[in-house]
């Protein structure tokens, strides 16, 4: 019986993956068709010119692999968070690894605004890193006498620093900018300007390759130490993780909220607790939110455009407050 269930599950799942890819690549075919120009990916083929071209290849085509990997890692990164701070309830931009990033592109800006991206990319890092840390920290600080304390920690010092942020940028004049990142879109994607995001797809590769380990040490540091893992390194790793799709995703395209609340916790309503299972789910699924998102703020006011940050911000707050008012205990 329990090999007849267990055989069930994986086909229910497979029949999941199956149905999320074809969403992707159906999404992905939507997205280079659609544009302020009129261009359709049938021109290619029956109306061949420089311009098709490049409008296809330069533009159209590096947005729609952005916004694949983006979402990917994005619900990925929520994922592993979830695991470090053993909540449902968390993701980057709730916790003040999104600000902290943030942060980092305002010390860059001010200290050397041109740059290298790589070397912009690695001080984000670092910020990113500390703002994971410092949420970490404090929740060991307080006794968390309920599973709702730990996004309202993070949410708390999301505000600090996001607060912070402001006061930093009013004071060198950056506020126009900040308000770009936060303002987090694809709009400005063109080829040869997010690549960096192949960085972020390395990790949420490496993520599947330790998603067992993941898994375990998501069961507590008792649990995890008796399995035979280091769980100050591993969680070392995953913090590392997390803060670098974080970095990557800020330095191309600012802040993109709530994927990595949302699918990670759709995804365990089909595949449960287990990483291995879960995360190719969360990868598929991450894409088509994303790619939705971004073709839902394309559309609204075509041929103008809605930050796909903005179309999250609205789904994700309603998601958390059907969560917290219905107080579900498997949420958290």
């Amino acid at each position: 019986m329990r090999d007849v269930n267990h055989f069930s599950a994986q086909r229910r799942i497979f029949w999941w993956w199956l149905g999320l890819l074809v969403l992707v690549l159906v999404l992905s075919v939507i997205s280079l068709n659609v544009g302020a120009s009129r261009m359709k990916l049938l021109h290619l083929f029956t109306e061949p010119d420089d311009k098709v071209s490049q409008l296809l290849f330069v533009s159209r085509l590096p947005r729609t692999i952005a916004l694949i990997l983006a979402g990917a890692a994005l619900a990925v990164s929520g994922l592993i968070l979830q695991m470090l701070a053993r909540n449902r309830l968390v993701e980057p931009s709730s916790t003040g690894t999104v600000d902290a990033a943030i942060f980092g592109m305002l010390l860059c800006t001010l200290v050397a605004p041109d740059m290298a991206m790589w070397l912009k990319f690695s001080v984000v890092t670092v910020c990113s890193i500390v703002g994971t840390v410092l949420f970490l920290t404090v929740l060991k600080c307080i006794p968390l006498r309920s599973a709702l304390i730990v996004p309202l920690v993070g949410l708390v010092l999301a505000g600090v620093l996001h607060t912070g942020n402001n006061l930093l940028a009013h004071q060198f004049e950056l506020s126009q900018a900040l308000q770009a990142w936060d303002s987090g879109d694809f709009s400005a994607i063109l080829r040869g300007r997010y690549e960096l995001l192949w960085v972020a797809a390395g990790i949420t590769l490496l993520a599947m390759l330790l998603a067992d380990r993941f898994t375990v040490m998501g069961m507590g540091k008792d649990f995890a130490t008796n399995m035979g893992l280091s769980y100050t390194s591993l969680l070392s790793v995953g913090v590392l993780l997390v803060s670098m799709v974080i970095a990557s995703i800020v330095v191309i395209a600012g802040v993109i909220p709530f994927i990595g609340f949302l699918v990670p916790n759709l995804i365990r309503l089909i595949a449960g607790d287990n990483l291995r299972r879960a995360i190719p789910l969360v990868v598929l699924a991450g894409s088509a939110l994303m790619l939705a998102a971004d073709l839902l703020g394309r559309l609204l006011i075509h041929p103008y455009e809605v930050p796909a940050s903005s179309i999250l911000a609205i789904v994700g707050s309603i998601v958390f407050l059907v969560i917290l008012l219905r107080g579900r205990k498997q949420w958290a």
